[in-house]
């Protein structure tokens, strides 16, 4: 054993490596749902033991080899799994035989395989944001805006679909990964989007999370390096992601976009995410992970708040309302309208969201109507809508900083 690690984040590093130990242990043994039980005890047993005993020299081969075991024990043990026991012992010789496997990363593989099209795509998600992401159960019900039971269930669903399916676990072919290729964005979006801003917990960032989905976009980027999409996304991470040093203080308390310090950007993340939008755009049809790319690009390249190129921003959201109905789109078009046409012309568009179920008990439409109502000088209003936005979210950087905003108000009043 080693010390040399010590210092890492036994949880961080937990959650970087349980998606990749659970792709090689699916790898063997074809359940998924056992094997991330197998997998969790196996990160368990490593919480516990590696604090005390300091990190293994490698910690994913350890992982694996953990969950190997625990794995063929559970079979063993349970008699409704018995016609396993011939394929537990073969594969426990293959395990002793090839002790070097456990360092292959399989995240990819899962990844695809999660995304399989005998689930639908909602449950293929979800599934994948489970599995890969690390996210919890209500972390996922949060990024669907649906209740936590009803996710609970969509996964459990989809487990049992991907075993039923007998899929092998290898990356898909040319055509396979094209039909799968739309989920995998969504999940790798959705996990970004996690890490970027947490939905709930002490933190603003995951940035676990945000690294590996750029990283995982990299990948698939190399495997399609012609998909425009893909290159859209992964220029959308990248501009996004070179604001994150700027987004909290020492304290780790929220600064809005409009307040960063620009200087804290990290330029070459722009350079690249603007160098791969550029390359694409022109290349025929645009996506809408390219549009949000364009809106980001136009945001990191002004050279201070002031300065953002707002009609241009609005323009591009009204062309990404054209290709999608989500409504966290219809959210920001109302904010780029304000700042175009008036906080008016924004609070009139955000009045076409407060039926809309996916959204209406959301904080963020809250706090937007918050701050639109504090620009068009309705003070109290607006401090009614940022205490409610504070009640509504699980970040408590966030809700803090809608608490903080409210009082700022009333103080004026």
């Amino acid at each position: 054993m080693t010390e040399t690690r010590i210092d890492v984040s036994v949880e961080q590093l937990l959650r970087e490596l349980t998606p990749q130990v659970i792709g090689s242990v699916v790898r063997r043994y074809h359940d998924f749902s056992a094997a991330e039980d197998a997998v969790q005890e196996a990160a368990l047993a490593a919480a516990l033991q590696w604090p005390k005993d300091g990190l293994p020299d490698s910690p994913r081969a350890w992982l694996t080899r953990v969950a190997l075991r625990k794995m063929s024990d559970n079979l063993r043990r349970e008699s409704a799994r018995r016609r396993y026991e011939d394929e537990v012992a073969s594969h426990t010789e293959r395990l002793h035989e090839h002790s070097d496997a456990s360092d292959e990363d399989d995240t990819l593989v899962l990844l695809f395989m999660c995304c399989h099209p005998s689930l639908t795509q909602a449950s293929a998600i979800a599934l994948t944001l489970r599995a890969v992401g690390g996210l919890t159960t209500s972390e996922i019900a949060h990024a669907f805006m649906v209740p936590e039971a009803t996710m609970a269930q969509r996964i459990t669903r989809a487990k049992q679909t991907i075993k039923s399916s007998g899929v092998s676990f290898q990356l898909p072919t040319n055509s396979e990964r094209s039909q799968r290729l739309r989920s995998v964005l969504k999940v790798l979006y959705l996990i970004f989007n996690e890490g970027y801003t947490t939905s709930t917990g002490t933190e603003l960032h995951r940035s676990d999370l945000s690294h590996e989905a750029i990283r995982l976009t990299r990948i698939v980027q190399s495997l399609r390096p012609n998909d425009t999409e893909v290159a859209g996304l992964l220029s959308l991470m990248l501009l996004t992601d070179a604001r994150r040093n700027a987004r909290t203080n020492e304290q780790g308390e929220l600064i809005p976009l409009a307040e960063q310090d620009r200087r804290l950007w990290n330029q070459q993340q722009i350079e690249e995410g603007v160098a791969l939008l550029t390359e694409t755009l022109p290349k025929g049809s645009v996506g809408a992970y390219q549009l949000q790319a364009a809106i980001a690009a136009i945001h990191d390249e002004a050279p201070n708040a002031a300065d953002t190129d707002w009609a241009q921003i609005l323009a591009l959201y009204e062309l990404l309302k054209r290709m999608s109905d989500n409504p966290m789109v219809r959210l920001n078009q109302a904010i780029a309208a304000a700042m175009v046409h008036g906080p008016q012309k924004g609070l009139e568009l955000l009045d076409e969201l407060k039926d809309d179920a996916r959204i209406k008990n959301h904080h963020r439409l809250f706090a937007t109507r918050a701050h639109l109502l504090e620009l068009a000088g309705n003070t109290s209003e607006a401090i009614k809508n940022y205490r409610a936005a504070a009640a509504k979210t699980g970040s408590l950087p966030e809700r803090n900083y809608l608490f903080t905003q409210a009082a700022r108000l009333a103080d004026t009043t």
